[in-house]
């Protein structure tokens, strides 16, 4: 308002000076060039490009065109006071806001004066009426005119508008230079056809109608053209998963794209309103929250292409009265129609999210009493142990509740997870911030104990832990009091937390046995194995590092020294303890979780070792030792077949040797590995055979195709009969069920010699070769024994000898030799 009443004073000061220093005409003289400047004036108001910012329509017009032309023909006086009573005329024709009139008026008075002052200053009229001495004070006045419209405006718009200056500057200043100087061709042209031949100027209106309508299209077209621009980038912007960035988005990007003063965006499940303008949001809250800004509003409701969802309404408010455009109402459903689909993607996204916390939440926390569970615990026990160092000591306070079974019979197991509960609130009460309690599974609890000053603080704080659950609990309308037994163990050096766990239960049980409610873990009396524990801590960085190795002990025939095969032997090479016999170590990797991968590791090797040797001319399949933990994963069959043809081998280049146990037989899930992994074309071989209870039994239920004797045998063969008349049967059952059978811990050529008049045809042992690398088998291989490559023993016999063989000696159908 200041602004623009400062323009209207100083439009009134100059007209009066104008008024002051009007020429003298005669009365027909005056009327019509008085009725040719308002009617020119007039008419130059009038046509115009009208471009809405906000609630406020803004005109460009042809005013500054017709004041220059009327400058070239008139005084300046006449022409400032003719501007402003045409200017009035046409504003009051049009029915413009009283506040648009005034400013109109006095900015277009200015704005002749401005250009007058310019020609004056050229001493215009030119008595030469050339391009050169018309065009250039031309010019400058109109430049000088269009100038000072652009100062004058321009911070009038950005106050009304709340629009930046700099923008408003930039908007299309491309179009309206190039409209500037379309316009100066007008003029000057208009000067030069008055100076020649004043009927000329009826040429004028018809051009200036063609250059309006030129540039009125242009102006259309552009506007469009950065409309869909806009609307691209603003749907582009609506691209994202968080709900929050979306209404964001909206909000901010409409209140640009439609040139609002408010946007709201109202979501109806949700009862949430987000406000805003251009500059960010205003308001997110409930619905019931009023707004501010007062004046039109134009809705569109958020809905789908096919109206089925409605997720809630678009408002654009304006401050004053506003009417958008058919392109607008195009430009609006789209863009609602594209926040609906952003709007249901985020919810959706949200609800996935939700859901996907709810399982990992469920993964790791007791669904009965909302405790972290085992799983958790060792996560964020490892994490912590890594740490440790820097946060002071770690302990873990294990409690089981003694008698509870007899609430659960006696009570009911509803009272008993009653009772389970309770303890649990309990036990969360008594722990610190830092503390992680957790349920391990039916009544045993434990208490990670983070950041101790030091170890002796541990018994203190489980002291308080057991105390918590000293008053009687009310179960089912009775008070039970409970017992408890605790067990205490600080982290350990090596170990990790399944270490610090076994410490803790082994402490709670000297609990129990010495009739204490609390015991601290007392090495001297762990009865484990600690030095391979201490392994079995170190277990997963030697998986990780690949520590573990493997060597390759030949598969020979007995009669002709040729290697028929190889088994796998893994190692471990630790960097402290040097080269580790599989005996310390795996029954700790079967007990640590990280069988799967250790597995996996080992068999690899084994086929990269088989297709090398097979690069190199030795079709020697391999041998490789399986777990029984490890049948008992009905997806081990899958994974040995996708290493097989990862590894582009056959399936009968591989064969598992399955230890015997009890247990082997007694489970479906077994059978079904096994059957698969035999129909699939792997061999499977049975191990020490004859060493365990179930010897006989197992090969009713296991499809094999071999046995290996164990070592044992082989070794006292010579001194005892008993072993001499096992290896005998094993052979003839061998021949009687088809099966190849494979002698180990052959060291003496007697023992091979003896194996052989048995009938045994394949064997193993250090008499041929120890567990070798796979390289330095394969060059063994290719250095051969008596000039044969391929073998590690001479032959018992001449080629091409006759030899005559026990009964029923040659073996045939599924265990005919071994793999060649």
């Amino acid at each position: 308002m200041l602004l623009v009443g400062l323009v209207v004073v100083l439009a009134g000061f100059v007209g009066a000076v104008s008024v002051a220093h009007l020429p003298s005409y005669g009365p027909t003289t005056a009327t019509v060039t008085w009725a040719t400047l308002i009617s020119l004036v007039a008419v130059g108001f009038i046509v115009k490009v009208r471009v809405r910012i906000r609630s406020t329509n803004h005109d460009i017009a042809w005013t500054e065109t017709a004041i220059v032309i009327g400058l070239a023909v008139a005084p300046v006086p006449v022409v400032v006071l003719a501007t402003g009573i045409g200017i009035a005329i046409s504003a009051t024709l049009t029915g413009s806001s009283p506040i648009k009139r005034a400013f109109g008026i006095g900015k277009n008075m200015l704005v002749a004066t401005a250009a007058g002052l310019v020609l004056h200053a050229f001493e215009w009229p030119s008595a030469n009426s050339d391009l050169v001495e018309t065009g250039i004070p031309v010019a400058t006045a109109y430049f000088a005119a269009v100038l000072l419209d652009e100062l004058v405006t321009l911070p009038v718009i950005s106050m009304a508008t709340r629009t930046s200056l700099r923008t408003l500057f930039r908007e299309d200043w491309g179009l309206r230079i190039s409209a500037a100087l379309a316009r100066l061709v007008v003029i000057v042209s208009t000067v030069l056809l008055i100076n020649i031949d004043i009927r000329l100027l009826l040429a004028v209106p018809p051009l200036m109608l063609s250059l309006h309508l030129l540039y009125s299209a242009r102006i259309r077209s552009r506007t469009e053209q950065q409309v869909w621009q806009r609307l691209a980038q603003t749907t582009d912007a609506l691209n994202v998963v968080e709900l929050g960035d979306v209404l964001t988005n909206a909000v901010t990007r409409a209140a640009e794209l439609f040139s609002a003063d408010e946007v709201e965006v109202e979501l109806r499940d949700a009862d949430r309103v987000v406000r805003g303008g251009a500059e960010g949001v205003s308001y997110d809250g409930p619905a019931d929250e009023s707004t501010t800004v007062e004046g039109a509003v134009v809705p569109v409701r958020l809905e789908g292409h096919d109206k089925a969802v409605d997720v809630g309404v678009l408002r654009l408010r304006f401050r004053g009265p506003v009417k958008l455009s058919e392109r607008e109402h195009y430009t609006l459903y789209t863009f609602a129609s594209a926040l609906c689909t952003a709007i249901r993607n985020a919810q959706a996204y949200a609800e996935l999210a939700r859901v996907a916390q709810a399982h990992a939440h469920d993964a790791t926390h007791d669904a009965l009493t909302g405790l972290a569970n085992r799983r958790h615990l060792l996560d964020a026990g490892n994490e912590q142990l890594h740490q440790r160092h820097a946060d002071g000591v770690t302990a873990l306070v294990l409690i089981d509740l003694n008698h509870f079974k007899e609430v659960n019979d006696t009570l009911g197991h509803a009272a008993g997870d009653q009772m389970l509960t309770a303890v649990a609130e309990r036990l969360r009460t008594a722990a610190r911030g830092d503390d992680l309690v957790a349920r391990l599974g039916g009544d045993e609890f434990a208490v990670l104990l983070r950041a101790l000053p030091a170890p002796a603080v541990a018994a203190h704080r489980a002291e308080t832990l057991l105390t918590a659950l000293h008053e009687p609990f009310d179960v089912e309308g009775m008070r039970i009091s409970v017992e408890a037994s605790g067990g205490i163990a600080v982290a350990p050096a090596t170990g990790g937390m399944v270490e610090l766990l076994r410490r803790a239960d082994v402490a709670m049980y000297q609990a129990k046995r010495a009739g204490q409610r609390i015991a601290s873990y007392a090495p001297a009396r762990d009865t484990a194995d600690l030095g391979r524990l201490a392994l079995g801590g170190e277990l997963p960085r030697a998986v990780a590092d690949h520590e573990f190795t493997v060597n390759f002990q030949p598969i020979v025939d007995l009669g002709t020294g040729e290697v028929i095969a190889a088994e796998t032997l893994a190692r471990w090479r630790h960097p402290v303890h040097g080269m580790i016999d599989p005996l310390r170590f795996l029954e700790a990797v079967e007990r640590s979780g990280l069988l799967p991968a250790f597995a996996e590791a080992i068999l690899d090797e084994a086929l990269i070792a088989a297709v090398t040797w097979r690069d190199a001319g030795f079709d020697v399949p391999v041998a490789v030792n399986v777990s029984p933990r490890s049948l008992l994963d009905a997806r081990f069959a899958g994974s040995v077949l996708t290493r097989l043809r990862a590894h582009d081998l056959p399936a009968d280049r591989l064969v598992l040797e399955l230890t015997e146990t009890l247990t082997l037989s007694q489970l479906d899930v077994v059978d079904q590995v096994l059957t698969r992994l035999r129909d699939s074309g792997v061999r499977l071989a049975l191990d020490d055979f004859g060493t365990g209870y179930s010897s006989l039994s197992l090969l009713s239920r296991i499809p094999l195709h071999e046995l290996k004797i164990d070592r044992s045998f082989v070794t006292a063969m010579e001194s005892s009969t008993e072993a001499a008349a096992i290896i005998r049967s094993t052979l003839d059952l061998g021949r009687s069920l088809d099966l190849a059978v494979v002698a180990e811990g052959i060291e003496q050529e007697a023992q091979r010699r003896a194996l052989w008049e048995l009938g045994c045809t394949a064997g193993q042992g250090h008499l041929f070769a120890r567990p070798l690398p796979a390289g330095t088998l394969l060059a063994a291989l290719q250095r051969g024994a008596g000039g044969r490559a391929g073998s590690l023993a001479t032959a018992l016999h001449d080629t091409g000898a006759v030899v005559r063989l026990p009964q029923g000696r040659r073996q045939g159908g599924r265990g005919r030799n071994l793999p060649a």
